[in-house]
């Protein structure tokens, strides 16, 4: 499946929302006419956006064995910064910026949901290494629901350097660990921010750890161990988010 291709009801109402320029095309069941398809319809319409009605079989091989839903949706090329993007973009940061770096998230959905848990947290930006993660698919977009068009993201081809740049920018860098003697509930995180969490089963690497200013937890009451990355993220950044409205 094309990596810029969308598909479900809410990814693709999402993306007309948030970034209607960014939405080139819609492909829409010819045999589905409930009110959540019009809206979409509607929605293109009003924004001019090419509709083209079209049977299931079109759609399934479109969607290429992802759940559709009755719409497929093309977005224009998203726009991916680089490290050489970085130093602009930290130099016109808010007081308080809060930022997410992903080290190594390879499951789509995971990095699709850590970036819809970053945009709903008001971040100003994720950054992910060029390798060892997951590509920004359709999959990943639609886990997003439109958050992949609406945040910055940097993919950049050295972490470690990448976080050097960040720190020498005043950014303090929390990674979480599970092995880390503070809980994030204990730490101050009223702060330039960028929260630093690893990818599935192996967390953190060694050399990104080794750039965090802070290692954090989130405490586990239950029988398991850890959580999953984008649930993590979610409570990382929403602590962050509750401690500045204190």
């Amino acid at each position: 499946m094309e990596a810029n291709l969308i598909c479900g009801l809410h990814a693709v109402l999402a993306a007309l929302k948030s970034n209607p320029q960014g939405v080139e095309e819609i492909w829409a069941s010819d045999s589905r006419g409930d009110k959540r398809l019009g809206r979409i319809i509607e929605s293109a319409r009003s924004m001019r956006v090419k509709i083209h009605k079209s049977p299931r079989a079109a759609l399934d091989r479109l969607a290429d064995g992802v759940r559709h839903q009755g719409v497929v949706a093309r977005l224009r090329e998203t726009p991916v910064h680089n490290e050489h993007d970085l130093e602009a973009f930290l130099a016109n940061l808010p007081e308080q910026p809060l930022l997410l770096v992903l080290d190594g998230v390879q499951d789509p959905h995971n990095l699709g949901a850590c970036l819809r848990s970053a945009d709903a947290a008001g971040a100003q930006a994720v950054i992910i290494p060029r390798e060892h993660t997951a590509p920004l698919s359709a999959v990943a977009r639609r886990a997003a629901s439109g958050a992949a068009e609406s945040l910055l993201i940097f993919q950049v081809i050295n972490l470690a350097r990448c976080l050097r740049t960040l720190k020498a920018a005043g950014i303090w860098l929390v990674g979480a660990s599970q092995d880390a003697d503070t809980d994030i509930f204990h730490a101050d995180l009223r702060r330039p921010l960028a929260l630093v969490l690893g990818g599935e089963g192996k967390g953190l690497r060694r050399l990104t750890e080794e750039e965090c200013d802070m290692r954090v937890r989130i405490p586990m009451a239950g029988t398991v161990e850890s959580l999953n990355v984008s649930v993590a993220a979610g409570v990382c950044l929403f602590e962050a988010v509750r401690q500045r409205e204190i």
